[in-house]
């Protein structure tokens, strides 16, 4: 088979299926998992005791179990385990979930932990003279943390934010092993009609490399954008 006709037959395909899948999937997932990890954050570095101190256990044991297990086995537990978990009353007939929102559900859960800690040692790298200087003219602790100390802690989260959603874009190739018809997944299809394995993953390979190249691009921008009033001496 020709290889030029392999390309131009499959690049509809594929591209669609990024459209539809890949890039939703990862969109959705990170936009929900910066909120995940927000609120993560601001739980694990608060300062509040007594019963509290339950919700942090809980946040420190939600970012320790993600991020210490494989991204592949969280999808299998989810989509292929969930459904014996049988609740009398509840979930008689387990948790069953379409593969796309399954998919959603780890990316967002994985996204969260990672982020989370993103999050926090941004935060936790503002001086503590910022803190101080809030409480000098009468700042809550919360004024201090929406007004002063998020928008500067953007600013250092920024890269490293950006490189876990382009790290995610590529991870959502994953999501076939729960049969979401995703890019990837539609390359295995096409490989397994035209038996060309080689071409078609290369070419996949090449899509996702395009689109990581752009949003890696998008990411220095958004870095020169922060930083357009951050003043460096030599």
């Amino acid at each position: 088979m020709n290889l030029w006709h392999i390309i131009t037959s499959s690049t509809p395909q594929l591209l669609a299926a990024g459209f539809k899948y890949t890039l939703p999937i990862a969109i959705i997932s990170f936009i929900l998992g910066l909120v995940l990890a927000l609120l993560t954050a601001l739980a694990r570095i608060s300062q509040r005791g007594g019963l509290f101190n339950i919700v942090k256990w809980i946040c420190n044991f939600y970012v320790w179990l993600f991020r210490s297990t494989p991204l592949l086995v969280q999808l299998f537990i989810v989509f292929f385990g969930l459904p014996y978990l049988k609740i009398k009353g509840v979930f008689p007939h387990g948790i069953q979930m379409d593969p796309v929102i399954a998919g959603i559900l780890t990316f967002t859960l994985n996204t969260g932990a990672y982020c989370s800690e993103t999050i926090r040692g941004a935060i936790q790298s503002i001086p503590n003279g910022q803190w101080e200087a809030a409480a000098t003219i009468g700042m809550t602790r919360s004024m201090a943390l929406r007004r002063i100390i998020i928008p500067q802690a953007l600013r250092v989260s920024l890269p490293p934010l950006a490189n876990s959603f382009i790290s995610l874009v590529k991870d959502t190739s994953l999501a076939a092993s729960i049969t979401i018809v995703e890019m990837f997944e539609v390359s295995q299809q096409i490989a397994a009609a035209n038996y060309q394995p080689l071409v078609m993953y290369t070419l996949v390979a090449v899509y996702y490399a395009i689109a990581c190249t752009l949003l890696a691009w998008v990411q220095h921008y958004l870095e020169k954008w922060t930083s357009r009033y951050v003043t460096t001496t030599n």
